[in-house]
């Protein structure tokens, strides 16, 4: 996950960061006693299969197991081929889509985004994702800066919400075609040491850039899109990300109150973050597919900021706490099956 703000100086988006609450009324006819604010019904809740938080907790886990992901390394490889094999195994029809790529300092990267469809059949779609690398540096610590990080939150949580949603989809098939996507070297942008560092925002998600250009499927389109960018920490807060709410509100209000309908008031609010640079930037841009994004951000002065073990070696095992990936992912089941 990237930079906050970059986006504010750097981008022409169309500003929609403004929620607009209608509670008007009028008084009846003959009385002074001012109608009651009229609010629109709420959606019932449908039924979902039970989202297992300790099998999202499984999955991070493993995901840490297998060391750093970073593009080119043996551990990003045996990742990639843990991904697929789950993804198949929980009956998706799954996709690889390979490339090379170039990052930011000129190192070619040999990246796999992949795939899984269920209900491949349908032409209404809706597309879930999350980034499954790693970032190669810990720029934002004090020890070890150069060292890849673990990533539990900042890349496994999202791909772990979404194996157990796959296991899910597979057991009791939407009425909705759905597809999960991994995405690949996200993480890959200029680290904070360069002076430089603030030229170009397009040295982040490659994966995303890539396949937003050349989707694994030619003509692929999606009603809209969710992102899951660290969805897994203790003490986790999601506002409304500012990119989302300029490029894709109402998949923003779908999703924020849904949680709300859920009861999960304490970790969707209400506020709006500063525009980010993040993999639904691309999605929605490029592909055309609006995508919100669901991502830890606070916005408290003394904190402000992604979860405090961002792009640092704290971001191991020990921050993650199954109960918000339970959360999450039953957010997003309930999103699924109510299409």
């Amino acid at each position: 996950m990237e930079r906050a703000g970059r986006l504010t100086e750097r981008l022409l988006l169309v500003c929609g960061c403004a929620l607009l609450l209608a509670l008007g009324g009028c008084s009846g006819s003959g009385s002074d006693k001012p109608a009651a604010p009229v609010r629109p019904a709420p959606i019932a809740l449908v039924s979902t299969p039970a989202f297992s938080a300790d099998s999202a907790y499984a999955h991070v886990a493993t995901q840490v197991g297998f060391g750093p992901r970073v593009p080119n390394s043996i551990g990003h490889d045996q990742c990639g081929d843990w991904l697929a094999q789950r993804l198949e195994q929980y009956g998706a029809a799954v996709t690889l889509q390979e490339a090379r790529v170039t990052a930011f300092d000129g190192t070619k990267l040999d990246i796999r985004n992949i795939f899984g469809a269920f209900n491949p059949q349908e032409r209404r779609r809706i597309l879930l994702y999350a980034h499954w690398d790693t970032r190669p540096f810990a720029d934002k610590d004090s020890v070890r800066i150069k060292e890849p990080i673990d990533g539990a939150n900042d890349g496994a949580s999202g791909v772990a919400v979404l194996l157990e949603l796959a296991r899910i989809l597979g057991d009791s098939l939407p009425s909705i075609g759905v597809d999960i996507a991994f995405f690949d070297a996200e993480d890959y942008g200029e680290p904070e040491w360069l002076p430089n560092r603030d030229s170009d925002y397009t040295d982040w998600c490659l994966g995303s850039q890539y396949w937003a250009r050349k989707p694994h499927i030619p003509g692929y389109r999606a009603k809209y899109g969710i992102l899951l960018d660290m969805v897994g920490a203790q003490g986790a807060v999601f506002h409304r990300e500012g990119t989302s709410m300029a490029l894709a509100p109402t998949v923003v209000d779908k999703v924020w109150s849904t949680a709300r309908r859920l009861g999960f008031n304490d970790l969707f609010k209400n506020r709006v973050t500063p525009q980010t640079v993040d993999d639904n930037l691309f999605v929605s841009q490029i592909a055309g597919i609006p995508s919100a994004n669901i991502v830890h951000y606070h916005l408290e002065t003394q904190m402000m900021g992604y979860f405090k073990y961002h792009h640092t070696h704290g971001d191991n095992l020990d921050a993650i706490d199954p109960a918000v990936l339970g959360k999450v992912g039953t957010v997003l089941a309930q999103v699924v099956y109510a299409e």
